[in-house]
């Protein structure tokens, strides 16, 4: 068992209210509709309660009824003067107390599940949106399989957290609502049942806090585990079935998934469980009043009217106190979680400004890198070390070196999504400062080793990125036409709307790298890099793309990283990365 320090329930609170912030101004309202909802629903359980006493005295004690001082002016107005006159009116309005009662309950669980479905969206929608926005370095740092189990499992508990806080706010109302009715019968027994089973659930809450504790854990720990093996096995599954590795990955599965789902099993047992204890000792008190009532009065009629009051209170009150307590423990199961989900949708934003300036930086001259020295952490080794570079516009740019030898990262820092330790990058004599990365990545496309296809058709994926609604199909035909993959798309029976599959499965390397080509000249870059984008492939298909790319505009700047000096013959200048160092090549 995974040990972890007891998170305490003041603890659990803090988390409830941290994620009640995260939510609109439009949900919190929506959550006070559902509050008041709530009293209400409330407030007819108790009617519903209320009804059985005229109900029970009309099958007992009629003739009690008809005497009843405040019962006199309602008979009179219904013209109710005989005791056989008295139970078929008295049960249609127990009848109709607890229908409304339950239709209001009905009312209140689809509300409650709506405003969760509703919560779901915004949290996910939110989460989604501030990881996609969050630096380059961010992302390099960070396991995808965390992320996805964030966005999607820890959307999920989150949601459920928020319904589960509804669920104890409606269990505490109706809870308080059902006692003091039960109260205002008989407070002795009400206070002496309400005492025991109290006792009873504070003592399972305080006993099995930090196994639940422990449990949230384990869940959270191998959740984002089995994501990150599913990953990996299905996404190398070209090489699991050729090494004939799927046992193993099983194997691997099954180490991260079985504590996990035994985790979970534990955590609803404890949840479940003290339900059927209650229910026993439930009866054995309804067994109990019963017979204190016998023993106390011999007015048989006062005592089964008494009983069934006490017999419907807690029939409404024994499901209450399991819904809260299973709720509770829920939460308490599920705060490891809650705490990360907290940590993602508290991700910052870029400002409101960067977010909507949507112009493009000015590119007319060139761009200069002045001094460029990068590192990933403190404790690492230099990656470049004072690099210089000038690259007018229309230049064409080979890059050369070595695996390792931080071209990516140069790349990487041209394009902003890296950011030099030292040194900085200006455009047309103007610096790039903190902020006005986004202008300048309007003006690059970038076309790597591993073109990522979505598994949608061509048009939308040379249109990457580009509402359907929006795309310019003559735009995407030109593009194509540009990349010299015109004539394969359109010997395809559905030509642009073919789909290519998953990541371009359907493809070939130099059909793939083509439609990556077209893409950067759909987006009218004026500065494309190409990072190893022909390497994968073999030299007949590599001519045919660089082809395409020696044809492109003399006003497209265009930067080739490449380890193969043949590549770049045709550059204008190259450079080689060594040890961190640009050297002329």
């Amino acid at each position: 068992m995974t040990t972890s320090r007891l998170i305490s329930s003041q603890e659990v609170l803090l988390l409830l209210k941290d994620l009640w912030r995260t939510l609109s101004k439009r949900r919190r309202i929506q959550f006070y509709e559902l509050l008041l909802l709530m009293l209400v629903a409330s407030l007819f359980e108790v009617i519903s309660i209320g009804a059985v006493l005229p109900f029970l005295a009309a099958l007992t004690n009629p003739d009690k009824i008809l005497h009843n001082s405040l019962a006199v002016p309602m008979l009179n107005f219904f013209d109710i003067h005989a005791r056989d006159q008295i139970l078929l009116p008295f049960s249609i309005l127990f009848g109709v107390a607890v229908l409304f009662a339950g239709v209001l309950r009905l009312v209140l669980i689809w509300r409650s599940n709506y405003l969760s479905s509703a919560v779901g969206m915004d949290i996910g929608l939110d989460i989604f949106r501030r990881t996609l926005f969050q630096p380059y370095v961010v992302h390099i740092n960070r396991n995808s399989g965390e992320l996805v189990v964030g966005i999607s499992s820890g959307t999920s508990n989150a949601v459920y957290a928020m319904t589960l806080t509804v669920t104890i706010v409606s269990s505490l109302i109706l809870l308080l609502v059902i006692l003091m009715a039960l109260m205002s019968v008989n407070p002795t027994i009400t206070f002496l049942a309400l005492g025991g089973f109290g006792l009873i659930y504070f003592g399972i809450v305080f006993m099995s806090r930090r196994e639940l504790n422990e449990n949230s854990q384990v869940i959270a720990k191998n959740a984002k585990s089995v994501v990150r093996i599913l990953q990996e096995g299905l996404g190398g599954i070209r090489d699991v079935l050729i090494d004939g590795s799927q046992e193993e990955y099983s194997r691997v599965y099954r180490l991260s998934d079985e504590p996990m789902r035994i985790a979970m099993a534990k955590s609803n047992f404890i949840s479940q469980s003290p339900r059927y204890v209650i229910e026993a000792i439930g009866m054995i008190m309804i067994i109990s009043i019963a017979y204190y009532l016998a023993a106390k009065s011999s007015d048989l009629g006062e005592m089964v009217l008494l009983l069934g009051i006490f017999a419907l209170g807690a029939q409404r009150l024994l499901p209450i106190l399991q819904q809260a307590y299973a709720a509770w423990a829920s939460i308490l199961g599920m705060q490891a979680s809650l705490t990360e989900t907290l940590h993602l949708l508290k991700q910052p934003l870029p400002s409101e400004h960067w977010l909507t300036d949507s112009e493009r930086l000015d590119f007319k001259i060139g761009i200069d890198l002045n001094k460029i020295w990068f590192r990933y952490s403190a404790s690492s080794n230099w990656v470049l070390k004072g690099i210089n570079l000038h690259i007018d516009k229309g230049d064409r740019i080979g890059i050369i070196g070595q695996t390792g030898s931080g071209k990516s990262t140069l790349i990487d820092i041209v394009m902003g999504l890296l950011r030099a330790e030292s040194g900085n990058i200006s455009v047309d004599g103007n610096a790039i400062n903190s902020g006005e990365e986004l202008r300048w990545q309007k003006n690059i496309s970038h076309v790597p080793q591993n073109i990522f296809l979505s598994d949608g058709s061509i048009k939308s994926n040379i249109a990457f990125g580009e509402h359907p609604k929006k795309i310019d199909f003559t735009r995407v035909c030109a593009a194509a036409k540009a990349a010299q993959i015109e004539d394969f798309i359109n010997g395809l029976p559905e030509k642009y709307e073919t789909t290519v599959g998953e990541r371009g499965v359907r493809l070939s390397g130099g059909q793939r790298q083509r439609i990556g080509i077209a893409r950067a000249l759909y987006k009218k870059s004026a500065f494309i890099i190409l990072d190893e984008a022909t390497s994968a492939l073999d030299s007949d298909t590599e001519n045919a793309v660089m082809q395409s790319i020696q044809s492109l505009s003399k006003e497209i700047t265009l930067v080739i990283v490449s380890h193969r000096i043949q590549t770049l013959k045709n550059c204008n200048r190259i450079f080689e990365v060594r040890n961190g160092e640009l050297l002329p090549s």
